[in-house]
């Protein structure tokens, strides 16, 4: 790996390491991705909706998840990624919204060298508080040093 990371690290970059599995099927994005912090972006359609037309909790769930995960794993290399596992998710649900842009914001807390700690929000698309939680999350053991593994 090279001393100095590139400085071309894009959005394109770290959606393409995002396009497939269950992230690609639920359609979220990166807006955002620097060491300690993650904002993923959804545009929420139909099939995101529950029986009483809002977004569906495990959908802000999974974003939450994506986000807090995210915050600790940032890599700047394009060919390169590093992973973790959730260990616990706390998440309180304190809004609702419809179809349009949600976005889920992670922070990385605290930590050590292979467990740390994010808090998470998402807000909708005028900036309501949809929900806010906090995660514990572990790297992956080929995800400990900051060059991470090949894509």
């Amino acid at each position: 790996m090279p001393a100095v990371p590139p400085s071309a690290f894009s959005m394109e970059d770290a959606n393409a390491r995002f396009n497939n599995g269950f992230p690609a099927l639920i359609g979220l994005h990166f807006l955002e991705w620097v060491e300690g912090r993650a904002v993923l972006g959804l545009q929420v359609r139909q099939e995101h909706l529950n029986l009483g037309n809002v977004i569906h909790g495990g959908v802000l769930a999974t974003l939450m998840d994506v986000a807090g995960a995210c915050a600790g794993t940032y890599c700047p290399y394009p060919d390169r990624i590093r992973k973790a596992v959730t260990l616990s998710m706390t998440t309180t649900f304190t809004g609702q919204a419809g179809e349009g842009l949600i976005r889920a914001i992670g922070t990385r807390r605290a930590g050590g060298s292979r467990i740390y700690n994010s808090t998470m929000e998402v807000f909708d698309q005028q900036g309501q508080l949809l929900a806010i939680g906090e995660a514990t999350f572990r790297l992956r053991s080929s995800s400990a040093g900051s060059d991470g593994e090949p894509v």
